[in-house]
């Protein structure tokens, strides 16, 4: 599946596509406050770096500090939840699942589909 298909795949399945300047290759998707950034590569779009939680303008990555769970951008940290945990697998797999090619209509958790731009 080339880049555009998946695209189109990942807005079907619920996620909002966000651009972002700082990042001008780069796609940013999103839902239910979990993001990941995605990168075109030899087979399609690939997942850069590790998905996480949006905090703002900025992705908090999933991390524990003595022995919690937490959401961390540079010294901003928030408590992960159960909901948020359970949400941030779901975006996981879901992608995974789409940028695989197996993102069929009816199999992932999805969401309705927004695009924006920063």
């Amino acid at each position: 599946m080339d880049s555009a298909e998946q695209l189109q795949q990942i807005y079907l399945a619920g996620f909002e596509l966000q651009t972002y300047d700082r990042f001008p290759k780069c796609v940013g998707v999103i839902r239910d406050g979990c993001v990941a950034l995605l990168a075109p590569g030899v087979d399609g779009l690939q997942i850069l770096g590790t998905p996480g939680w949006r905090m703002g303008e900025v992705i908090g990555v999933l991390t524990e500090i003595q022995g919690r769970k937490v959401f961390q951008a540079k010294t901003e940290i928030v408590e992960a939840t159960a909901e948020q945990l359970a949400a941030l697998e779901r975006f996981r797999e879901d992608l995974k699942q789409i940028l695989r090619g197996g993102g069929e209509k009816g199999t992932l958790s999805g969401g309705s589909p927004r695009v924006m731009s920063s």
